[in-house]
């Protein structure tokens, strides 16, 4: 970067519009007087130079040049909200109903919520806070607010660092708060000096120029701010990954052991037990939940689990060996936790079928008696069963929870066993043709009217499933560092200000200039009791003085 001297021996950067040390004007910054108007100096980032405002040459420059704008920033952050609070006008993919017919988001949002679900999925909103695109969108916010706090600090920081007691007429004259006494004394200097340092002003004598500072600390509230924002947008994009985070929904049945999803094979959850309990009906509390729902109002649900480790990664196919880990109760708002993950209890479905065993009979049996019998595992039904005495049974069509469309065909609302209907092909010995039936709980039809054979239920097994969510997420602690930067950067920058008062003395006489970032009143009042007891003039706040002059203030 080229650089400069000024006329008091300091060198600085090209683009510097007051001196780093003694303030003086550079650069179309220059003193104007003239009807009672004079132009204030404009103190924003005193007047350092900002590599976004000198050079614009390089396709460095013009990327620098972009992100430290806070034009941009705002426009990044206004689109990512945008994007968002599309996001959440239906459930993103992960929070899709577990009981929905169909899960499978190409068809799930088109189904439920029509051509504006169709619109939503196709154009990937539906899986948006895990998108490449907003993912770069966040990363963007995270570039803006770096470049253009680097933009501001580095150069505030040198300015503030290097700044001198004794200062240039002009930059003096030229602050908001200015006041000019003719004659002082060295007495009246030194009880200015020491009032201030009462004050808890650090003051700074330079050969008897004076520089009073306090509270420069809050200069840098805002850039604290930008730090607690870039941690927690680092958290936000830490979250996509699956080592930060973690969130499954898994069903597991009574008595059923499952590999945990999102632990990649490495954890197992068993359900021993799910208990359901309710309210008494006769309690006055919930007695009209119970009349609205029709049903009683639970009072807890837990399930009863252990959770295993495998010892080491087995073979594809083979069973890996098991240690257990932990055993404890699932309950509302109480979960199991193990090695950085917590199970929830999030749903539950009662009474699910379980198995389903069958007999073979002649349709002309008056005491149907069974020519063979067979068991459907119903989570797990097998395509074929050969019965003992020569009958094969095709399951050729399965309905775990079955009802009947529109135009007449059947269907499965979900894919949990609640009410199971089949299409069953039953081939007698030695016969390639097979006979068709449709069974399920109250149904039985020949489909053709001229079976020989029939099929019917013989017993069921039934069991309660839990709807169990699996969930890791080491990113809150970084969202929780980066609020308490943030907040600690908003109290740093709004309870305490940057205050300086200059004091010059000049011709047997003082110059006297103060400027702050905020409250000016405070300040003014810092001047009052400094001077109180001498002859020092109070200060003239010159921007007031110019709007009751001419209408309009100077720059401040």
């Amino acid at each position: 970067m080229k650089k400069f001297k000024c006329e008091c021996g300091h060198t600085n950067p090209e683009g510097t519009i007051l001196c780093e040390a003694c303030g003086k004007p550079i650069e179309g910054n220059q003193h104007i007087e003239g009807n009672d108007k004079k132009q204030l100096l404009n103190m924003r980032y005193d007047g350092s130079a900002r590599r976004s405002q000198t050079y614009n040459k390089s396709i460095v420059d013009k990327i620098w040049s972009f992100f430290s704008s806070v034009k941009v920033g705002v426009w990044l952050i206004v689109i990512t909200l945008v994007a968002s609070a599309i996001g959440s006008i239906f459930p993103q993919e992960m929070y899709i109903p577990v009981d929905a017919p169909n899960r499978n988001p190409d068809v799930f949002y088109e189904e439920r919520y029509g051509i504006f679900g169709l619109i939503y999925y196709q154009l990937g909103f539906h899986n948006l806070y895990s998108s490449w695109w907003y993912m770069i969108l966040i990363g963007l916010i995270g570039v803006s607010l770096v470049i253009a706090s680097l933009d501001r600090f580095v150069p505030l920081f040198k300015a503030l660092r290097n700044q001198k007691a004794k200062r240039h007429v002009n930059f003096l004259t030229r602050q908001r708060l200015f006041s000019k006494t003719e004659s002082a004394s060295a007495e009246e200097l030194n009880t200015i000096k020491e009032n201030l340092k009462k004050q808890r002003y650090k003051v700074r004598d330079e050969d008897g120029f004076l520089l009073a500072e306090k509270g420069r600390f809050s200069r840098w509230g805002p850039y604290v701010n930008h730090i607690g924002l870039i941690i927690i947008l680092l958290a936000a994009i830490l979250r996509s990954t699956p080592f930060f985070y973690t969130n499954e929904y898994v069903w597991v049945r009574e008595g059923e052991q499952l590999v945990i999803p999102g632990t990649d094979g490495e954890y197992y959850i068993e359900n021993k037990n799910f208990t359901l309990e309710t309210y008494d009906e006769n309690d006055e509390r919930f007695r009209d939940a119970i009349s609205l729902e029709g049903e009683a109002v639970p009072s807890n649900y837990q399930t009863d689990a252990v959770i295993y480790q495998a010892v080491d990664n087995p073979l594809p196919g083979a069973e890996p060996e098991l240690n257990q880990l932990t055993v404890g109760s699932i309950r509302m708002n109480h979960p199991l936790k193990f090695d950085g993950y917590s199970v929830y209890q999030s749903g539950y479905q009662a009474n699910e079928f379980d198995q389903m065993s069958f007999k073979v009979h002649r349709v002309d049996d008056p005491d149907e008696e069974a020519l063979g019998t067979f068991t459907v595992d119903l989570a797990d039904p097998e395509p074929v069963y050969e019965l003992d005495n020569g009958f094969k049974v095709e399951l050729r069509n399965y309905y775990p929870d079955y009802f009947l469309q529109e135009d007449g065909t059947p269907a499965s609302e979900t894919n949990y066993s609640r009410n199971p209907a089949f299409v069953m092909f039953v081939y007698p010995p030695d016969s390639e043709e097979p006979e068709v039936s449709f069974l399920g709980i109250g149904k039985n039809i020949d489909a053709s009217g001229e079976n020989e054979y029939n099929v019917g239920i013989t017993d069921f097994k039934m069991r309660d499933a839990s709807g169990l969510t699996v969930r890791k997420d080491y990113s809150l602690p970084f969202f929780g560092l980066g609020a308490a930067i943030f907040m600690i950067g908003v109290i740093q920058g709004m309870y305490w200000q940057h205050r300086r008062i200059w004091i010059s003395p000049k011709d047997g006489g003082v110059l006297l200039a103060a400027h702050t970032n905020k409250n000016w009143y405070g300040v003014k009042k810092d001047i009052e009791k400094a001077i109180s007891g001498t002859s020092i003039n109070n200060v003239t706040d010159q921007e007031e003085l110019n709007e009751k002059n001419n209408g309009t203030g100077g720059l401040s």
